[in-house]
């Protein structure tokens, strides 16, 4: 009998989160779903990451909507996942077991299966609780361990010469045996799998020849294997992973795959046919879906970073190979099965290569990032028209990432370290010292507030950034839920209606708050007969006074999201006067100036650009 392999289809999730922003709207998703109803998926990646934020943030869609849909479509021919980032779920800041509890329970309801758990700074104590609630409400946890290297250390001569006189070089932190204990301290935490997750595609084929089998070999659960093809590693990685005994392969689909995103399954499949490894999906379904995934992608190119290459048509079931690709298959598992790396490496992306697939990024190797981190950054650049700071962000990162304790970049570490890159970017640009703009989360988790990093963080750095040099880990008890005001302009009803829309005020309350009350405006105005509507304004709007005292300024585009102080308050400098978020963090703007405000020149929910005067001062 051959073995069997279990696929884990990303397409509708990290596909398109690493590939196009999050941008796949629910029509364009509704479209291929009779055909993963027959597709025989183990599972479906169709939740989490970046999807709810952006559903409600760009396309005005309801995250649970997305999840209940799926559901009913595919009728549990293959388990529904999503990605939860233990106790921070789907947003930045850790919550309580009783938000846990109201998550997880909804979730299931609307058709979750399996939960993939991981906390960004691999602390099991952030995701021992949601391993628990989500065995106790009939789903499957996934603990994944987040894969990341050592900084490349120079060592110098001098530096050895140091070490004979007792100097100590630094030694690798992420060694195999970290990520073992790691995967270890899942499964005793009651995770009924466990997944190496290489969210950056930095694990390189030589590495999962040595560490594959070791995860094998210490956990009882099965093993699943996420990565990304970013850097030139995902699909001879997975070759590799397939071959020391995987148990479950994640995958995209042809126009989904590859770049940023994790491997196409089409190339996996022509592997394991060679490999006699049986793969458990239904081929002929997979095709119907490529070929909608086709006119999607085209729709999608105001997004898509290689909008111009796409794959070539392909279809293994009928498509015969040239004989010289052929060959290239049977050299890379040859050369996968000899641990050589660099032969296996070439013939891979000599394989890519022919079908149209990027190449590797190289600038994205260097900064140790994810796809989908990078293609955020892109867009968000984009919005904030400040592109050109990109690749001065991008050298930045290892840096940044190094100050806060050499975190693994996964959601929200990514975000986080990536938009304090930006923000040093724009720093040095206004010739201003790094860090002088430094977001509320990039604080947090210098303090200590998102659990404990890798490497100790250095408390002179920590007292630079908070002002303290003192760990200071968060207390949930000191969380407080949000507010769920009545609107009277739209018939005196509450923002969140029912227990999901209050959850997403929870996890994303900002996002949440401007995307309910465009629903409840959009009711209010279904309900509203025709007679009673809002008579136009007869009057002229009154001429805009000119600025004529110092102001604040945005140090960055954003959108505003609580403004400190009124007209007539007496300010300090370096009162903190506005919030705003950009790039999806919150920053403090504080007061350069020492004066009484003249006007306040925004609204909360107001987006301002760069340089835009946001207060006055007489």
């Amino acid at each position: 009998m051959s073995r069997k392999l279990k696929i884990r289809d990303l397409t509708l999730r990290d596909g398109q989160q690493s590939l196009f922003a999050t941008r796949l709207t629910q029509e364009q998703i509704n479209r291929v779903l009779p055909y993963y109803k027959d597709a025989g998926f183990f599972a479906m990646e169709v939740w989490g990451g970046a999807v709810p934020d952006s559903v409600m943030r760009y396309l005005n869609e309801s995250p649970w909507t997305r999840l209940k849909t799926i559901s009913e479509a595919i009728g549990g021919a293959s388990y529904l996942t999503a990605l939860s980032r233990g106790r921070n779920l789907f947003g930045y800041a850790p919550y309580p077991d009783t938000v846990l509890d109201g998550f997880y329970r909804e979730a299931v309801a609307n058709g979750l299966g399996i939960m993939r758990i991981f906390d960004a700074l691999n602390d099991l104590n952030n995701v021992k609780s949601s391993v628990e609630k989500i065995n106790a409400v009939g789903a499957i946890s996934d603990g994944a361990v987040c894969y990341t290297v050592d900084p490349h250390y120079t060592i110098t001569f001098m530096d050895r010469v140091k070490a004979l006189f007792g100097k100590k070089l630094p030694k690798p932190i992420f060694t195999d045996e970290y990520f073992v204990e790691k995967a270890l301290g899942f499964e005793k935490l009651g995770a009924k799998m466990v997944t190496l997750k290489d969210m950056a595609g930095l694990v390189n084929p030589s590495r999962i020849a040595s560490l594959m089998p070791k995860l094998k070999q210490a956990l009882k659960v099965p093993v699943d294997f996420h990565t990304h093809c970013t850097p030139g590693y995902g699909l001879a990685s997975s070759l590799m992973a397939v071959i020391h005994g995987v148990d479950i392969l994640d995958t995209n689909i042809w126009y989904f795959g590859g770049g940023s995103a994790a491997p196409a399954i089409e190339l996996l499949y022509i592997f394991c046919n060679k490999l006699g490894v049986e793969m458990e999906v239904n081929m002929a379904a997979v095709s119907k879906i490529r070929a909608e995934l086709l006119g999607i992608r085209r729709e999608l190119a105001a997004y898509d970073l290689k909008k111009d290459s796409f794959p070539i048509a392909f279809d293994p079931l009928i498509d015969k190979l040239p004989d010289h690709i052929d060959k290239l298959f049977d050299t890379a598992i040859e050369a996968a099965r000899q641990n050589n790396e660099a032969a296996l490496l070439d013939a891979c992306h000599a394989i890519e290569d022919y079908f149209g697939f990027p190449k590797p990024n190289e600038l994205v190797k260097a900064a140790e990032v994810p796809g989908g981190m990078y293609s955020n950054m892109v867009a968000q650049l984009k919005q904030l028209k400040a592109e050109h700071v990109l690749d001065d962000a991008m050298r930045l990162i290892p840096k940044v990432r190094s100050d806060a304790g050499l975190v693994p970049l996964v959601t929200p570490t990514s975000q986080i370290v990536g938009s304090q890159a930006v923000s040093c970017a724009l720093d040095k640009l206004k010739g201003n010292p790094e860090y002088t703009t430094v977001s509320n989360q990039f604080k947090a988790l210098v303090k200590g507030e998102y659990g404990k990093t890798p490497v100790p963080v250095d408390p002179k750095f920590r007292e630079k950034i908070t002002g303290s040099p003192i760990e200071t880990p968060y207390d949930t008890n000191s969380y407080k839920a949000p507010e769920n005001p009545v609107l009277p302009e739209y018939g005196n009803v509450k923002l969140a209606e029912n227990e999901q829309e209050y959850l997403l005020l929870e996890l994303f309350p900002n996002v949440a708050t401007t995307y309910l009350k465009g629903v409840r405006a959009a009711e209010y105005e279904a309900k509203k007969p025709a007679v009673e509507e809002v008579k136009e304004a007869a009057e002229e709007a009154a001429p805009v006074e000119p600025i004529t005292g110092p102001t604040i300024d945005a140090p960055m585009g954003g959108k505003v999201v609580e403004i400190k102080v009124k007209v007539g308050d007496k300010v300090k400098k370096d009162d903190v006067v506005l919030v705003y978020e950009a790039m999806k963090m919150e920053n403090d703007i504080l007061s350069t100036l020492e004066g009484t405000v003249k006007r306040i020149l925004v609204k909360e929910n107001d987006v301002v650009g760069t340089n835009e005067p946001l207060i006055e001062f007489e």
